[in-house]
C-alpha cells in the first residue's frame, strides 16, 4: 500500500503571530469549539503518552473532561498501567489531533493528581452503570473471560446501595500541568503553521518554528 494514495493538501486556516493571544488556553479553547462545530467525532480525545519501567513510550486515548489554568483534566484507575507509569515518572506528552480541521495541539508537562472533592464530584456525575464498570474492573488486569466481567457487573448492579456508589480509592482524576503547547495548523505546500509557547516563570511565551 502506498502512502503517497493518501496524500493531502492542507489549506483551512492560517496563524498569524500579531494576532496569537498571550494565553495558549485561549486559543486552545477557540480551537476546541471549531473542532466541535466542525462535527469532529471525539474533540476532547487526547492521545496521553507515558514511559514504562523499561523506558518504553506508552500511549492511549483518552478523554479531556476539563482544561483551565491547572493543567488538561482527565480521569483513570489509579493503578491501572498509566497509573503506575505516571507515579513513576510525572513527565507526560499529550496530542489532540483535528483532522476536519487540519490541526493539532501538542502538551508537554507533569502530572499530578486531583482534589478527592474534584474525583468525588466528575465520578458521582457518570451513569450508575458506568460507576459500576469503574468500581469492578482491575484495570489493564488479564480476565478469563468477558462473560466473568459481566457477571461482576450485573452482580454489582444488583445491588446499588441507598444513595449510590461511592468513588472507589483507586480512581480519579490527574491534571497534566503544561510547561509547553505546541500548535499546528496544515498549510499549502506542507509550509505548515507551528507556534509554540513555552511556559518561562509565570508568563508564557511564543515562537514560530519550521515546519
Amino acid at each position: 500500500m502506498k502512502s503517497e494514495l493518501y496524500r493531502k493538501e492542507y489549506g483551512y486556516a492560517v496563524l498569524i503571530d500579531k494576532e496569537l493571544p498571550e494565553n495558549p488556553l485561549i486559543l486552545f479553547e477557540k480551537w476546541l469549539l471549531e473542532a466541535t462545530e466542525a462535527k469532529v467525532s471525539e474533540p476532547s480525545a487526547m492521545v496521553l503518552s507515558t514511559v514504562d519501567s523499561g523506558g518504553l513510550p506508552q500511549s492511549r486515548v483518552v478523554l479531556l473532561k476539563n482544561y483551565d489554568e491547572g493543567g488538561f483534566t482527565f480521569f483513570t484507575n489509579y493503578l491501572s498501567n498509566k497509573g503506575i507509569e505516571i507515579d513513576n515518572n510525572p513527565a507526560v506528552a499529550v496530542v489532540f489531533l483535528w483532522p476536519e480541521v487540519e490541526r493539532q495541539v501538542r502538551v508537554t508537562g507533569f502530572v499530578t493528581k486531583t482534589s478527592a472533592e474534584i474525583s468525588d464530584s466528575y465520578f458521582k456525575s457518570r451513569p450508575l452503570p458506568s460507576q459500576a464498570a469503574s468500581i469492578i474492573s482491575e484495570q489493564s488486569k488479564k480476565i478469563v473471560s468477558r462473560e466473568a466481567l459481566e457477571k461482576k457487573l450485573n452482580g454489582l448492579m444488583s445491588n446499588i446501595p441507598h444513595g449510590g456508589f461511592q468513588r472507589p480509592e483507586n480512581w480519579g482524576g490527574y491534571s497534566v500541568k503544561p510547561v509547553k503547547i505546541e500548535f499546528w495548523q496544515g498549510r499549502e505546500n506542507r509550509l505548515n503553521d507551528r507556534i509554540l509557547y513555552e511556559k518561562i516563570g509565570d508568563k508564557w511565551e511564543f515562537s514560530r518554528l519550521q515546519p
